[in-house]
């Protein structure tokens, strides 16, 4: 039993222990109270059962069946097996023929593909009335005639809307040998249609009310006249029709009530002459048809003479209310209004239906299209009118119209851009209600389309906003459960829309959205990659969040997105689950879900293989995940031995023209790694010093601060900073430190540079020259201009003024104006190194009067009070005999002043964090 039934049966129960509860109140008190009641569900009537069975998908009515031998056979009442939707699952012959048992008394069929056609007569049902098929290109001449040749009750057939490239004439005259009842045909896409095809269904199919080829290429116009029984004819999106002779043909139909030329190159006379010449037409429809509404006036008449012209040059709702009502203020609810009349003939009543399943195909197929020159229509009159036929009372309509909603709000696919307008014009005719309403149903063909249209409306902070305001959270959370893969499919993608808002996050995980998306990765194969990358990308966004990250990893997710990255192929997939693991391990200093993603078997392996991917996105989540999981110790070292080194490397080197979001994340996963000095000679010796120089040139300042800090670290071994000399990274820093928008690129260009030139890289390479290499570098040149733009650096935070009172006084208010002058915000969240702090303190003493102050303004950045890691600092400092230095440094009388200062203001912060944390190393 699935969970959706365990919930149902849930709720009925306590209602009936409820109901036992209050009878055992009436007795005389001796009740006891520890008493429990069990409820025999076999003792049911059969008709609630079967009531019951009615409100479950065809899946849940299966499991319930299973539970016991009652309810197996209540489950295969015929009233429970009148219709069946096959589009929503696999359905090829073995399932259709564990299927036929049930579907003797089947009369109504709808499938998707061909696979599903030809599975059709497996299923036994001789009683079929009606067939409705979608993706039916791959459908032949031969399986469509085996179909209808197995149903010769069949009253209904509809392929498409996607065109039926491989059906003929042929196929259309078996249709007609075999169903001599057949009432309605509509075929989508067929190349010609000719007049023997049409002739035999006139011929034998006496009964035909409803005929339509649509976007079809050649349609025998003449033969359409012979079809004396047709009352509505579509002719939609066809070509290469001869208007004079269908005029004629058509005029001389005796029971023509209503005519779609939509889509057409329909003239206005044409249309004129439709109207005059047939006795019988009420309605024509002639919607998106340029030549059409091009010479007709905006300002004609809807009705003319008791007969409706339908087009986009004139009010439709309007229109149709006049076929019925003497009002026209509908102002798009008409379709409700008819709903709502009692007093309805037989006719009209037809004819209305007919105008909404012509409507519905009309407005799909330009949502699909989105012709720019449509965008007045929506906001005027079509999105009342999707919304309207959403209520339609036919199934097919709903969801054509649903569809309909969540493609027409989408302007640009590939980059999930909404129309901010169309979109408003869904909330303001009371769309979102009347979607999660909808949502509601347990028709799956028609939740997923109302989830899609949920999703994708989402995208609008508005409409998302709406959506959680309305319950509509706690709905998607819900169908997200669904065994249904496509309904699960678009509940994760608006639960993925709706998380991109940092208000809507625990909201989503309050209404338990986190384990149904962790549950979705553990249900469906490798092989669902939609479902999957909309749970994946859902827990991305999510794992952005603290508290939800939390949730993500005791949900089992860690686990879950690790084997999306080492067993799915799809990238869409791989991209979501890399960026989900990125955010969870992003949180290194607030929980420990960093570690325990790095401890998860195979993370790190599966990640740095798929810095390797032929997908840019991949490989940019890979490397933003290798990156903040290099925070971690263990982790560092783990991505090194998994040969993190090299494929990182790698993608610097081959990055120069990638996004700059790659270009940043490269260069910051080496820039992690590189902490460790093992690690960071391995980056030297396996070529990493070139790219990281190149990306420090780019223009992107997120680029170049990161390859900034790498190259920072690089360049605290010497053998690494005479590489960054001899590649020309002397220049680009010097640049960085001068020019750059970020005071962080420039603070960490200028640290690079005196580790360069502290005198360490002295003994690597003779003073002059570079040793023994066939690149030639004067260093005594490269240290001038080095120093020089250091210098220049440092001074630019300072007041001239400032310091020459702090100089003279040491006053608390100067002293506290230069501390607030040189902060680098940014530079409280870089941690240092024993080893790196100790290298500051020993370059005080420096002869270099620029790496002393230098030196002195970087300690000052890491004990600034508030810093993140400021407290660390101060212990390190400590253990290397700072205070000492700095006290020395303070008092030097031929140190700058520049220096000293700083080197006060160190030795204050100091004392400050020493008062708050007395215990101490």
């Amino acid at each position: 039993m699935t969970q959706r039934v365990r919930q149902k049966v849930s709720r009925f129960k306590d209602k009936n222990e409820a109901i036992i509860r209050s009878n055992t109140e009436l007795d005389d008190g001796c009740s006891n109270s520890h008493a429990t009641y069990e409820v025999d569900w076999t003792t049911l009537p059969d008709d609630a059962v079967i009531q019951l069975f009615s409100c479950l998908n065809y899946r849940d009515r299966a499991n319930l069946s299973a539970t016991c031998r009652t309810y197996r056979q209540l489950g295969s009442s015929p009233c429970l097996w009148s219709s069946l939707d096959l589009r929503c699952r696999k359905s090829d012959i073995s399932a259709a023929k564990l299927l036929s048992s049930r579907c003797a008394n089947l009369q109504m069929l709808r499938f998707r593909g061909a696979e599903s056609a030809d599975a059709i007569i497996n299923l036994q049902a001789r009683c079929l009335r009606h067939i409705s098929g979608e993706f039916c290109r791959d459908i032949t001449d031969a399986t469509l005639s085996v179909i209808v040749a197995r149903h010769e009750m069949l009253e209904s057939l509809h392929l498409g809307p996607d065109a039926c490239q491989r059906i003929s004439s042929d196929a259309i005259k078996s249709v007609a040998y075999c169903c001599s009842k057949l009432k309605r045909l509509g075929l989508s896409g067929v190349q010609e249609v000719n007049g023997d095809a049409i002739n035999a269904l006139a011929k034998h199919c006496g009964q035909l009310v409803e005929v339509g080829f649509i976007e079809s290429e050649i349609v025998d116009e003449i033969a359409l006249g012979n079809l004396n029984s047709v009352r509505f004819l579509s002719v939609a999106g066809t070509r290469n029709l001869k208007w004079s002779s269908a005029t004629q043909a058509w005029s001389s139909l005796p029971n023509l009530v209503g005519l779609d030329v939509s889509r057409t190159d329909v003239s206005l006379s044409t249309v004129t002459r439709l109207l005059s010449t047939s006795r019988s037409l009420k309605v024509l429809l002639a919607l998106n048809c340029p030549v059409f509404e091009a010479a007709v006036d905006n300002c004609m008449m809807y009705n003319q003479k008791g007969k409706v012209i339908l087009s986009f040059s004139s009010e439709i709702s309007k229109g149709i209310a006049s076929l019925f009502a003497d009002t026209t203020e509908t102002d798009g609810e008409v379709f409700h209004c008819w709903r709502n009349l009692k007093n309805k003939n037989r006719l009209s009543d037809e004819i209305v239906n007919w105008i909404e399943w012509v409507l519905s195909h009309t407005l799909l197929h330009i949502a699909e299209n989105n012709p720019k020159e449509f965008d007045n229509f929506w906001l005027r009159q079509g999105a009342a009118l999707l919304l309207s036929l959403m209520q339609s009372a036919q199934e097919e309509v709903q969801e054509r119209a649903a569809t309909a909603v969540a493609t027409f709000v989408i302007i640009d696919d590939e980059n999930a851009t909404v129309d901010c307008r169309r979109a408003a014009a869904i909330m303001q005719h009371g769309g979102i209600r009347l979607l999660l309403d909808l949502a509601r149903s347990c028709r799956e063909g028609l939740l997923s389309e109302v989830a899609k249209a949920i999703a994708n409306l989402s995208v609008d902070s508005k409409v998302a906003k709406a959506v959680a305001e309305i319950g509509g959270i706690d709905i998607l959370a819900n169908l997200a459960r669904s065994m249904n893969r496509l309904v699960a499919e678009e509940a994760a993608g608006g639960l993925w829309n709706l998380s991109v808002g940092e208000e809507h996050k625990g909201a989503i995980a309050k209404a338990g959205g986190v384990k149904a998306l962790v549950d979705l990765i553990f249900k469906w194969p490798s092989s669902s990659d939609g479902v999957l990358e909309r749970a994946a990308g859902a827990l991305a966004n999510l794992a952005a969040d603290d508290k939800c990250s939390i949730e993500v990893a005791g949900a089992g997710g860690v686990h879950a997105l690790v084997m999306l990255t080492q067993s799915c192929k799809f990238e869409g997939v791989q991209e979501q689950a890399a960026r989900a693991l990125a955010n969870l391990a992003a949180h290194g200093d607030n929980n420990s879900n960093n570690a325990a993603v790095g401890l998860e078997v195979g993370a790190i392996e599966a990640l740095v293989q798929l810095t390797r991917s032929q997908h840019e996105g991949v490989r940019q989540e890979a490397a933003g995940a290798l990156w903040n999981l290099s925070f971690d110790d263990k982790n560092r070292e783990a991505i090194a031995a998994a040969g993190g080194v090299e494929a990182l490397v790698s993608l610097a080197q081959s990055c120069s023209g990638s996004s700059r979001g790659l270009q940043e994340r490269a260069a910051g996963a080496l820039w992690g790694l590189s902490v460790s000095e093992a690690n960071s000679i391995a980056i030297g010796r396996e070529g990493g010093v070139p790219p990281l120089i190149a990306l420090a040139r780019s223009v992107v300042e997120d680029v170049h601060e990161t390859a900034a800090g790498a190259i920072w670290n690089l360049a605290f071994n010497p053998s690494n900073a005479l590489r960054i000399v001899e590649d020309g990274g002397v220049p680009a820093l010097v640049h960085l430190c001068s020019s750059s928008m970020s005071k962080m690129a420039r603070f960490m260009a200028a640290l690079a540079l005196a580790y360069m030139f502290d005198g360490r890289m002295d003994d690597t390479a003779p003073m002059g020259s570079s040793e023994g290499t066939s690149k030639s570098v004067n260093l005594n040149m490269v240290r001038r201009t080095a120093l020089k733009h250091i210098g220049d650096f440092v001074r630019s935070f300072s007041d001239q003024h400032t310091f020459a009172i702090a100089a003279t006084s040491a006053a608390p208010t100067a002293l506290a104006q230069i501390t607030e002058r040189a902060r680098i915000p940014e530079a409280g969240h870089l941690r240092c190194s024993g080893a790196e702090i100790g290298r500051f303190v020993t370059m005080l003493r420096n002869p270099s009067s620029v790496l002393k102050t230098c030196a002195a303004f970087a300690l000052l950045q890491f004990t600034m009070p508030g810093g993140r890691h400021a407290m660390h600092h101060t212990l390190l400092m400590q253990d290397v005999g700072a205070p000492r230095v700095l006290r020395g440094a303070a008092a030097a009388a031929l140190a700058p002043t520049e220096a000293k200062i700083f080197a006060k203001i160190v030795l204050r912060n100091l004392e400050h964090h020493q008062m708050e944390s007395p215990v101490q190393k």
